[in-house]
C-alpha cells in the first residue's frame, strides 16, 4: 500500500450541512480534467469473475475472464499511471474483497473530502468499510457517507467545476441516495443534475466522461438526448464514442490532464479522435479484466489534481 504520512487531521465527519465547507489544502480538485497527481487504485490480487451486471453475467456465459490475463493487464494499466508521473495509492489487498479493483465504486473524492458510499451488492459492501482504512491512513478527511438507498462511485460525474452529473440506474444506485448526494452539493453551491438511465448500463460513467475543459466524450446511442444537449449548452463538445465500443468498456478511460488520456486499446474511435487532436494517449489492453463488469475509469479514484 502506498501511503504517506497523513498533512491533514482524519475526520469521519467534516460536512457543514448547510453548506460552505472549506476545500481541502493537500488532496482534492476542481474537476475531473486538471493534472492528475495521485490516484487511487484497488488490487487485482484477488479478482474473481463475478455476476455483479448484466454486461459480466454476458462474459459469465460466453467466455468468462482470464484472471491471470486480467492481473497482468492491471499491472500494465498501474505502469502507464507511473509513466505519465501520477502517484499510485493502493487500498490494501484482501481476499474477501475480490472486486475491490473497482476502486471508484466504494467511495468518491471531492474538493472537500471522500464521500464513502453505499454499495448495492451484500458481497462488496465490505469494501466501503476498507476504503475509511485508506482515507485514514493518507489522511484525507471524509466528508459525509451515504446513507439513503444505495449510491456507487461511478455514478458521481463532475462534469466541470461546481457540476455534478449523478447517474441512477436502480439497480446500483438508487434515487434516495443519488439525491441525498445531490443534496449535498446544492448546499455547496454546485448545479447536479440526476440523470435516470436504464440498470443495463450499470453507471453514468460507461457512457459520459469528461477528457478535457469544455470537451466530453459521450456515447450519444445511449444517452438521454437531454443529456447531451444540457452539455452542448454548456459550452460542452461532444466527442460521440460508437455503441459497440461503449459496451466494450471502451468510453470508460481516465484523463490524466494536459492533453493525456489512458483508455482501452479497444476504443479505436475514440483513441484516433483524440490523437488527431494532439492528445497523447496511452492504449492499455482490458479485455480480460473488463469481463469482470468494468474499465478504466472504473478502477481509478482522482485523489489530487492541480490545475
Amino acid at each position: 500500500m502506498n501511503l504517506q504520512t497523513p498533512t491533514e487531521p482524519f475526520t469521519l465527519q467534516r460536512r457543514n450541512p448547510g453548506g460552505g465547507t472549506a476545500p481541502l489544502k493537500r488532496w482534492g480538485f476542481a474537476n475531473e480534467t486538471d493534472r492528475l497527481t495521485d490516484v487511487l487504485l484497488g488490487s487485482a490480487a484477488h479478482l474473481k469473475h463475478l455476476s455483479t451486471s448484466s454486461l459480466s453475467r454476458k462474459h459469465l456465459r460466453e467466455a468468462p475472464c482470464n484472471v491471470q490475463v486480467a492481473q497482468a493487464q492491471h499491472a500494465e494499466l498501474v505502469a502507464a499511471y507511473q509513466h505519465f508521473g501520477v502517484k499510485v495509492h493502493m487500498h490494501e489487498a484482501q481476499p474477501e474483497l475480490p472486486m475491490q479493483v473497482y476502486a471508484r465504486d466504494s467511495s468518491v473524492m471531492t474538493p472537500y473530502g471522500a464521500i464513502i458510499t453505499a454499495m448495492a451488492q451484500w458481497w462488496r459492501r465490505g469494501e466501503n468499510y476498507a476504503a475509511i482504512r485508506t482515507y485514514e491512513q493518507l489522511g484525507i478527511p471524509i466528508y459525509d457517507m451515504v446513507t439513503a438507498g444505495t449510491f456507487e462511485g461511478g455514478d458521481f460525474n463532475v462534469i466541470e467545476e461546481g457540476c455534478v452529473l449523478i447517474g441512477c440506474g436502480g439497480a446500483r444506485t438508487q434515487e434516495e441516495g443519488a439525491r441525498q448526494v445531490a443534496g449535498w452539493f446544492e448546499a455547496e453551491g454546485w448545479e447536479t443534475r440526476i440523470a435516470f438511465i436504464d440498470e443495463y448500463y450499470v453507471h453514468i460513467d460507461l457512457m459520459v466522461v469528461p477528457v478535457a475543459d469544455k470537451l466530453t466524450a459521450v456515447c450519444e446511442t445511449c444517452t438521454d438526448p437531454a443529456i447531451v444537449d444540457w452539455l452542448r449548452a454548456k459550452g460542452h463538445e461532444i466527442i460521440d464514442v460508437p455503441f459497440q465500443d461503449t459496451m466494450a468498456l471502451g468510453c470508460n478511460f481516465m484523463s490524466l490532464g494536459g492533453d493525456r488520456v489512458i483508455a482501452p486499446t479497444s476504443s479505436q474511435t475514440l483513441i484516433g479522435k483524440l490523437r488527431a487532436r494532439g492528445f497523447e494517449v496511452a492504449a492499455v489492453d482490458m479485455s480480460e479484466i473488463s469481463k469482470t463488469g468494468g474499465g478504466i475509469h472504473c478502477m481509478a479514484q482522482s485523489l489530487k489534481r492541480e490545475a
